[in-house]
């Protein structure tokens, strides 16, 4: 029987001019959690797009029988598609969202125009992340991650657990992302929270060192924790992400 999606993490398409967006959320999440983001961009005229990734906004059980292979593949479809009704498209993400946006933009690199991401997962260094491996093993799951938001009585639509085997997915992937970080071409802009419960600092210094060399900016985000597209600095990135665009396709985004 196939599992019923949850109100409010169904896909979002939102038609626009020849600029595309391409969101996407992360890891227990759903499109609830970039809705409101990419409701400003479509409002600025951008054709933008943001799917459902296999296996969430359903029951957490289900995120257990995907992996990464499964939501970059889900990303890419998305990418085709706006790449079919646009001239450029740009892709943004949040959190393992942004850890797919990077893989996206190193493997299309001649196709991505530019990239926003906010607090991607690249790395850990908690003792506890680093045995999922382990655990997957004999625990199909463990305490939920999401709504970290500073914002007072904001939560987020996700999983109330975090599957191992899902995660321990994700965790590989990360040395694949950042070995070849080098061959993102387009520019990049990262934000980043200064508390963050979920993602480390470490994502963030291997973030700014893999991109070293290329046109990267990094803005921190002082009011908001992990879900900052949520948050109290929910403005500031839905501003800057669309100053970014129309700075980088400066003839099409108005």
């Amino acid at each position: 029987m196939v599992t019923p999606v949850l109100p409010g993490a169904e896909p979002v398409d939102l038609p626009g001019g020849p600029v595309g967006a391409l969101l996407c959320h992360g890891f227990t999440g759903t499109t609830s959690s970039i809705r409101p983001w990419a409701e400003h961009l479509a409002a600025a005229g951008l054709t933008v797009k943001a799917p459902r990734l296999p296996g969430h906004g359903t029951r957490w059980q289900d995120l257990n029988g995907t992996g990464f292979a499964d939501w970059y593949a889900e990303l890419e479809r998305s990418f085709d598609d706006l790449l079919g009704r646009c001239e450029s498209v740009f892709v943004m993400g949040l959190s393992m969202g942004g850890t797919l946006a990077l893989r996206l933009a190193e493997l299309r690199a001649d196709r991505v125009a530019g990239l926003v991401v906010v607090n991607a997962s690249l790395a850990t260094e908690r003792r506890d992340l680093k045995l999922a491996p382990t655990l997957s093993r004999v625990l199909a799951s463990v305490p939920a991650i999401g709504s970290d938001i500073k914002k007072p009585g904001r939560t987020e639509l996700a999983y109330p657990r975090t599957p191992l085997k899902a995660l321990v997915s994700l965790q590989r992937a990360w040395p694949v992302v950042c070995a070849d970080l080098h061959r993102i071409t387009c520019p990049v802009l990262v934000f980043r929270s200064r508390v963050d419960h979920v993602v480390e600092p470490v994502s963030g210094r291997v973030l700014l060192e893999g991109l070293a060399g290329g046109t990267v900016e990094e803005r921190i985000l002082e009011d908001s924790y992990h879900v900052a597209t949520l948050d109290n600095d929910a403005p500031t990135i839905f501003a800057g992400s669309l100053e970014f665009v129309q700075a980088h396709a400066p003839a099409a985004a108005g």
